[in-house]
């Protein structure tokens, strides 16, 4: 089977990754980015610089670029993977989306005579080179036959949500207010422990081990204990998912007031400059208000 994996990010390389233990699977892995491309090829896949050069004949791709715009430009742009992809092949987009757009893209690759997957994976970097994404998923089920296999490959559990697309996409965007807050919430209790005279390093210690301890808190924080702020989710990106969050309550007359005001923490750091770094630099916001040092600037 020809696979085409578009965006080499800290997702969709795990999943390219994962694709190529695979020995059916022919990958073809697209990025613009030089490095990007040069690690993929060096573990063995096909690397191209645009979704244009995918091999002819393409049966499924994987999608997963940052936003709708992304995926709609890789897929249907002039630039895009459609006139190589094969009759019948199944798109999976897994960038995270607002469900009318999940919609749109999906009526766009019904029209070429391609079917759709509503795909949003969880699971992070790590998650991903393991082949253990958890899969929120959503398509009609001659999509989600096709899909199978590749979604078998790069995740520990799929999730069929539905036959109509934008099921997916909703339960990603309510996933997210959970990460979002969880990740500003953990910010916070670290940041209020240091500038309550706490040792940061105990204090992580303490907290994964006890009630109060979260995914995020235990996952992230270590990036804020070693001063580590390579994106490997970033700051910016919960701008964006918290902002979806906020347009999915609205449109359903729902108040999401943790998820506004963890939204506003990632605007502050983004603001301050931090926009590309790790999310767990969200910390910078209560940094500037409180003075505090984080650990590493000791």
């Amino acid at each position: 089977m020809q696979v085409g994996v578009i965006g080499l990010g800290s997702m969709g390389m795990g999943a390219a990754l994962s694709l190529l233990k695979v020995a059916d699977f022919h990958v073809a892995g697209v990025d613009p980015r030089e490095g990007a491309r040069a690690e993929f090829a060096a573990a063995g896949g096909k690397a191209v610089p645009r979704a244009a050069d995918l091999p002819e004949g393409t049966e499924v791709v994987l999608v997963l670029v940052v936003n709708a715009h992304q995926a709609e430009a890789a897929l249907f742009g002039p630039e895009g993977a459609a006139p190589r992809l094969a009759p019948g092949a199944v798109l999976i987009v897994s960038s995270t989306m607002a469900p009318e757009d999940a919609r749109r893209l999906a009526g766009m690759a019904e029209a070429k005579g391609l079917l759709y997957v509503d795909a949003p994976v969880s699971g992070g970097a790590v998650g991903a080179r393991a082949g253990a994404m958890t899969v929120m998923a959503s398509g009609s089920p001659a999509a989600m036959a096709k899909a199978g296999p590749v979604l078998a490959a790069v995740s520990k559990k799929v999730w069929t949500l539905g036959d109509a697309p934008g099921l997916g996409s909703t339960m990603k965007v309510v996933h997210q207010l959970l990460a979002g807050v969880h990740i500003a919430v953990a910010a916070e209790a670290m940041a209020l422990g240091i500038k309550s005279g706490l040792d940061a390093r105990t204090l992580f210690d303490i907290v994964i081990g006890a009630a109060g301890n979260s995914w995020m808190f235990e996952n992230r924080m270590p990036h804020v204990l070693e001063g580590d702020e390579t994106p490997r989710s970033a700051v910016d990106i919960f701008v964006k998912d918290l902002g979806l969050v906020g347009d999915l309550a609205r449109s359903v007359a729902f108040p999401a007031p943790l998820a506004a005001q963890a939204q506003q923490l990632f605007i502050a750091a983004s603001a301050q400059g931090h926009g590309g770094k790790d999310d767990a630099f969200v910390i910078r916001a209560y940094q500037a208000l409180t003075g505090i040092r984080l650990p590493q600037e000791k």
